[in-house]
């Protein structure tokens, strides 16, 4: 079961919780805004990682001393921890890989290339990270099968209609980002689901942006496939997760070979570990798992719809903020957005920019954030985008206009 939320504390006690935050960088006090692309440990995780690492270090399900026994406890917790987290309906169902690209490139190859034929179709939109588009672009490739792509419209949000337009008896999966990482736009994933379940086409979901700010249900979605990662939300990188339908997992071929997804091995045949093992190809990262498993119990303390509610308050404050700065131009003004906010300001190059913001002490993400597509459908070569998380507060988006003035200022 889920841990129980903690009491509401300020969010100062949370900020409290990350070491990197207390520094300074030139001279200034450490504002972070780019937890879209890597999020700061808190104490847990890197503590959890810590004590494995003095203590419980062994590979993991093939030992049978007590180091062995203690990693492989901690690692298959990690598994139990995560299905919970995400109400997967079986342990079965949760493929631990290191990371949301691994994860969708594994959907690409063991699921779609064994049935693709040349005149199926994949459908994506014009919102996708690149980890959503190139797997499904070499798996074309690879089949002599068609890539089709939604629109998304000024606001940067996909135009329904047109994605259901796209979608027909040919389709064989649609893939979407539950949250877009350039944008924040939150995606309509459960009707888009109900969707392509009367047309019998599977769905697989980015949830990388998702998971860390929102609470995730893939049953109440019922998706059939929900990729996130390690790193987006407090935990080590080169960790993630594959949530999968279980039937549709064990009718899937391996997509590795060696070590733990094997059962039995002869030059004649081999044999096939059962899930999610098969799909577990080579010693794991373990340390990765058992930092993961201590994120999502700081997660569950807090309560993710607190955090969803909290970030969503301190958004709308940002935003607000933001318009008041002369010569801002935003990128992406969904009605549904989630921690993360775009921009230019004047004719500024976003490198440039940034920075001078890090000079002030604020990081934020400069360039095209691995969405190229998303660039180009709006003109630009790329944006800054400042990216919330749960340890930021009013004074970090202060600061932020406040290095965005002194900005203007240089560049007069």
């Amino acid at each position: 079961m889920s841990t129980a939320p903690a009491p509401l504390r300020d969010a100062a006690d949370w900020r409290a919780d990350f070491p990197a935050l207390r520094q300074s960088v030139h001279g200034r006090p450490l504002v972070y805004l780019d937890s879209a692309a890597s999020a700061q440990q808190p104490g847990a995780v890197i503590d959890a990682v810590a004590s494995y690492q003095r203590e419980d270090h062994a590979n993991v399900h093939r030992g049978v001393h007590t180091l062995s026994h203690r990693a492989t406890e901690a690692y298959e917790g990690a598994r139990d921890k995560l299905r919970d987290f995400v109400n997967a309906s079986s342990r079965s169902e949760i493929v631990l890989t290191k990371g949301t690209t691994e994860a969708i490139n594994l959907v690409a190859q063991s699921y779609c290339r064994p049935r693709l034929q040349p005149g199926d179709n994949i459908v994506i939109t014009h919102l996708e990270h690149h980890a959503n588009i190139v797997p499904w672009q070499l798996v074309c490739e690879q089949t002599g099968t068609e890539l089709k792509i939604a629109p998304i419209n000024d606001r940067g949000e996909v135009e329904v209609d047109g994605l259901y337009g796209l979608i027909d008896e040919k389709t064989v999966l649609v893939g979407i980002a539950h949250v877009s990482n350039a944008l924040g736009t939150v995606n309509p994933v459960e009707d888009i689901v109900a969707y392509c379940r009367d047309r019998e086409a599977a769905v697989l979901i980015d949830g990388a942006q998702g998971v860390p700010h929102l609470p995730v249900d893939v049953q109440t979605i019922d998706c059939d496939f929900y990729t996130f990662s390690g790193h987006k939300m407090f935990g080590p990188t080169g960790t993630g997760v594959l949530y999968g339908r279980e039937a549709l997992l064990d009718a899937m071929p391996p997509w590795q070979g060696g070590g733990d997804m094997i059962l039995e091995v002869t030059f004649d045949k081999t044999t096939y570990n059962e899930l999610p093992y098969k799909f577990e190809a080579g010693t794991p990262n373990i340390s990765g798992a058992v930092g993961f498993a201590a994120a999502v119990d700081y997660l569950q303390r807090i309560g993710m719809r607190q955090i969803a509610d909290y970030e969503h308050e301190l958004h709308d404050y940002m935003v607000s903020r933001l318009r008041g700065v002369d010569g801002i131009r935003f990128i992406g003004e969904a009605t549904r957005k989630a921690s993360v906010q775009s921009f230019l300001l004047d004719d500024i190059h976003s490198h440039d920019l940034g920075t001078i913001l890090d000079h002030q002490g604020v990081a934020v993400r400069t360039g095209h954030h691995c969405a190229m597509p998303v660039m180009q459908r709006f003109g630009v070569s790329g944006t800054c985008r400042a990216s919330l998380a749960l340890y930021n507060n009013r004074d970090d988006v202060d600061r932020l206009v406040a290095a965005l003035e002194k900005a203007r200022e240089i560049f007069g």
